[in-house]
C-alpha cells in the first residue's frame, strides 16, 4: 500500500475506523432505469473530516498548507523518505524536499483526494 493510499483511507475512513475519523454520509440507494438497485458514489467532505481530526491533537497543525503537517495528522510519517515516495506516487520524479516541493506536493494530495470522491475546497487545492 502508498503513501497515497493510506492518507486516503484514514480520511475516508477505510481501514482507519480505529482513529475515530468522521464518519462520511451513508452511501445513497438509487435505482436505475430498470428497477436494479445502484448505489451513490460516496462523497466525504475533506476539509470538515480534517478539521475534526485536527481538534483531538495536542499539537497545533497546520494541515490546510503544509504537507508534512497533514502527515501527522493522519498518523503516517512526514520524513523526507516517506514525502519523496509519495511525490513519486503523484508522478513528480525530482523531489528534492525543497518549500516548493512541499507547497506542490500538498496541492497534488488535495487534487487526487478530490478526484477520489472528497469535496475539496479550491482554497486547498
Amino acid at each position: 500500500m502508498g503513501i497515497f493510499s493510506k492518507i486516503k483511507d484514514a480520511i475516508f475512513g477505510r481501514k482507519a475506523e480505529a482513529q475515530d475519523a468522521p464518519k462520511a454520509n451513508p452511501t445513497p440507494i438509487t435505482r436505475d432505469k430498470d428497477g436494479d438497485v445502484t448505489l451513490a458514489p460516496q462523497i466525504v467532505d475533506i476539509e470538515n473530516v480534517l478539521e475534526m481530526r485536527s481538534k483531538g491533537v495536542e499539537q497545533e497543525l497546520n494541515w490546510r498548507t503544509s504537507i508534512v503537517d497533514l502527515m501527522k495528522l493522519v498518523n503516517l510519517d512526514p520524513s523526507y523518505e516517506n514525502r519523496k515516495e509519495l511525490a513519486q506516487e503523484m508522478g513528480r520524479t525530482d523531489y528534492s524536499g525543497t518549500a516548493e516541493d512541499n507547497i506542490w506536493l500538498h496541492k497534488r494530495v488535495m487534487q487526487e483526494l478530490a478526484e477520489n470522491g472528497g469535496r475539496v475546497p479550491k482554497e486547498l487545492m
